[in-house]
């Protein structure tokens, strides 16, 4: 009958019994779901994660800089990972840094949510943003 129709024979469940086939054009079949898997590629969003380093001791004005830019790539979709890095004898105030990380993350409340709690990992402290899930907005 494939032959007929000048179609193909193809086997789609091999391992039913008994095993069920098809007749179609193959190369057709093989175009369409590459079409459908490059679509899908195309429509995934990729979600990229910046980072922001300060220290301790950075003042307030050029912490405006750095939150005005999480502020953009938050608003642009993208994570925003915040790490303050201690240097020697800094990291025995880690409060100091944590109360810095908190007062980031503040005020930035109205754009992000907090994805990853503040975390001290030998001198650094991380925590990551993520912008607010529409569902929320």
């Amino acid at each position: 009958m494939a032959e007929e129709h000048e179609l193909d024979l193809v086997e789609v469940a091999p391992t039913a019994t008994p095993p069920v086939c098809r007749i179609m054009d193959f190369g057709k079949f093989r175009y369409e779901k590459e079409r459908r898997e490059r679509k899908a590629k195309k429509q995934q969003k990729i979600v990229e994660v910046k980072e922001i380093r300060l220290r301790p001791k950075t003042d307030d004005h050029h912490l405006g800089f750095k939150v005005r830019d999480a502020r953009k790539w938050i608003a642009d979709g993208m994570k925003v990972r915040i790490q303050i890095r201690f240097r020697g004898r800094e990291v025995t105030h880690a409060d100091i840094g944590l109360d810095r990380l908190k007062e980031i993350i503040e005020e930035m409340k109205d754009v992000a949510v907090v994805e990853q709690a503040p975390n001290l990992e030998g001198y650094n402290l991380t925590a990551v943003l993520a912008p607010i899930p529409d569902k929320k907005k």
